[in-house]
């Protein structure tokens, strides 16, 4: 579990100490505040730390900046320190759960590909961590592997690691009875399960009376739930591990979104940690809901606000969404209704 990130000059991130929930964190902010470099930091830091096979500081410190360029796609490492004048120096700190678990990584404005580590993790980390970036992924497999294997691409490696895992089988016995729990609420959504060719490995859906049906031919939103879907069927999002999931409303209407916020917060029950990134008032509202029902009460949340001060941006962190002064997506809709008021109050003088 993530405790604390301390990050300081590292791109347009707030220089802070950011405290999460051992369940459920949910980032608010509008476009370009960096929400996702927040969620793309902390998913690089686990991940470089889950695949390591080895912990020490010389093959870490190849690691971290590999996976940071490649997830990133900066022109170079040093792109990645917070725009000023001169030279700068970036350090960012993951405090984990087990202090065994801890990470301290440091680099220059004018680093190419060189990254110090101050602290090594020295115990390894079993669970491997997911990111779900604002599309989805389901119609990439299994065609994306062998091209970004083989040939240089932009794609940023979130897309590769995701697609990756998506292609691991289902689980049987008893972890697929307890992964079925899980997925009953989505595939009464989807109107189906998810299921694959094993000679081709292409994923479909399989629509109750209607058979099979490509992924291309499927809904955007409801490919984003079939991801979900997958990765619970197969074990990866079973019980500890992380989710970082970037924008879940993208392409969602509001009944799919509600679906999507009940699923995130069971996830977050059943020990995933899950950080979501979003500037959507009804996915807030809709966590705040399923969150205050009795069943999920007992779950904690955490809630980040990054809004531009200046030429900053500042950081609001709670245990109450109520505490938070600052949620643009609150005062936009605020002023909408304020704007469609008068628009009606106009049209009703123009008919007199």
């Amino acid at each position: 579990m993530i405790r604390q990130l301390n990050a300081q000059n590292f791109t347009i991130l707030p220089d802070d100490e950011w405290r999460f929930s051992p369940a459920l964190n949910v980032i608010i902010g509008e476009n370009g505040v960096g929400k996702t470099h927040l969620l793309k930091l902390l998913y690089t830091l686990v991940k470089v730390h889950a695949n390591a096979t080895e912990l020490n500081k010389s093959t870490l410190e190849r690691a971290y900046a590999q996976k940071l360029l490649n997830v990133f796609r900066p022109e170079h490492l040093g792109r990645l320190v917070k725009r000023k004048q001169g030279r700068e120096r970036c350090e960012v700190a993951l405090l984990m759960e087990r202090e065994t678990w801890n990470s301290r990584i440091a680099f220059a404005t004018n680093a190419k590909s060189q990254v110090n580590v101050l602290e090594a993790p020295n115990e390894p980390l079993s669970v491997t961590p997911v990111y779900f970036p604002p599309r989805e992924l389901m119609t990439l497999y299994p065609w994306f592997l062998p091209i970004y294997n083989n040939f240089e691409t932009e794609f940023e490696e979130t897309w590769y690691d995701t697609t990756f895992l998506l292609g691991t089988p289902p689980l049987k016995g008893a972890r697929k009875q307890q992964a079925a729990a899980l997925l009953r609420l989505l595939e009464e959504a989807m109107r189906g399960r998810v299921d694959s060719d094993r000679k081709t490995g292409r994923l479909y859906l399989h629509v109750s009376g209607e058979g099979r049906m490509e992924m291309p031919l499927v809904a955007e939103g409801v490919n984003k739930i079939a991801q979900l879907a997958r990765l619970l069927a197969n074990g990866t999002l079973l019980e500890q591990g992380y989710l970082f999931w970037d924008e879940p409303e993208a392409n969602l209407n509001p009944r799919l979104m509600k679906v999507v916020a009940r699923s995130i917060v069971e996830l977050a029950a059943s020990g995933v940690q899950v950080f979501v990134a979003t500037h959507s008032l009804f996915l807030l509202r809709e966590f705040e809901i399923v969150l205050g029902s009795e069943k999920y009460a007992h779950i904690p949340c955490r809630w980040m606000a990054l809004a531009k001060d200046a030429h900053q941006v500042v950081l609001e962190q709670s245990d109450r969404v109520d505490e938070i002064e600052t949620i643009v997506a609150l005062e936009e809709e605020m002023a909408q209704s304020e704007r469609f008021v008068s628009f009606l109050e106009s049209q009703e003088e123009a008919t007199r």
